[in-house]
């Protein structure tokens, strides 16, 4: 009895194969300029060689990624048509109608406008409802465009560029509680969104402890006792740029927790060096002496608070 076999599928496979190797040839050679004609890349790099050669190495100027400018039409994806108009006309500032981003008469919405043209969506889905957006800052103002290093993108140059504006924020990280934001292990943009977000002061997150937990995770709990004001906000207790208190904390215990706790029992009397029944204790960390656990306990609640956010 004789076996009938499959139809081989290499044939199919092999004229596929071709089939692409010639759309990219043609796709090649549909780039390239017609004879005797140059590229305005060409036309640009005649008069303008410092900056093609720091735009060539920047991620714009990719060739190997199809959705850079070099495979779009180079120079006039951003600066516009205009520019083979500037060149004809013998160059010059303002000659010809070239769109320049960073021109100090285009307004900050005609600079990010360009932009947008191709960084729409994603993490900047929410820009024109940001606080940079609509304080007028354009996009040139943080970004290097014609560099292969963009400082604002470097953890550890990024900062620099943020306290540009943000000069509290500048004092803050250079006092004794801090992040590591000096070092370069941590960013603005680990906590912050610059392009724009949901969440409050332009939180990566939808709100502050969402943000906070990306790394604090430990506190997040659940617990069978929570503090209320650690479910709330942590920027109650905290200051996360920077403060002269251990653990970040805004001001130190017990008068961090007298805020809040008073008038009962000895939580909220006098501050006293002993620390009895009847005072708060001053000496070492306060009331965290005793109430180690603030951030939420296992314990179960009474009334009596003896055992209130201890281990």
């Amino acid at each position: 009895m004789l076996k009938t076999s499959r139809p081989s599928l290499l044939p199919l496979l092999t004229l596929l194969a071709c089939a692409g190797w010639l759309l990219a040839g043609a796709q090649q050679l549909a780039a390239q300029p017609a004879p005797g004609k140059e590229s305005p890349e060409e036309t640009c790099k005649a008069c303008h060689l410092e900056f093609f050669n720091t735009y060539t190495a920047s991620k714009h100027g990719t060739k190997a990624d199809q959705r850079t400018p070099a495979n779009r039409g180079g120079c006039l994806v951003c600066h516009g048509d205009g520019a083979i108009e500037h060149a004809k006309k013998g160059g010059g500032r303002g000659v010809g109608g070239i769109i320049n981003p960073g021109s100090k008469t285009l307004s900050a919405d005609a600079k990010n406008g360009i932009c947008l043209t191709c960084h729409q969506g994603g993490k900047r889905i929410h820009w024109q409802a940001s606080t940079h957006a609509n304080r007028n800052v354009a996009c040139v103002s943080c970004h290097q465009v014609h560099t292969a290093h963009d400082r604002t993108r470097d953890k550890l140059t990024q900062p620099e560029t943020c306290f540009t504006c943000h000069k509290e924020q500048r004092a803050q990280i250079n006092r004794p509680s801090r992040h590591p934001i000096r070092e370069g292990m941590v960013a603005c943009s680990d906590c912050h969104n610059p392009h724009g977000s949901v969440g409050p002061a332009l939180m990566v997150r939808d709100n502050v402890n969402d943000t906070c937990y990306t790394c604090h995770m430990e506190k997040r709990g659940p617990f069978v006792r929570t503090h209320q004001p650690v479910q709330e906000n942590c920027a109650i207790c905290h200051n996360p740029h920077g403060t002269t208190m251990p653990y970040l904390l805004k001001q130190r215990p017990p008068f961090l927790c007298q805020q809040c706790h008073e008038p009962t029992s000895h939580r909220g009397n006098v501050a006293s060096l002993t620390g009895t029944s009847t005072g708060a204790n001053t000496l070492a960390r306060g009331c965290l002496n005793c109430h180690t656990n603030i951030h939420g306990t296992n314990n179960p609640a009474n009334i009596s608070n003896e055992r209130t956010f201890r281990r």
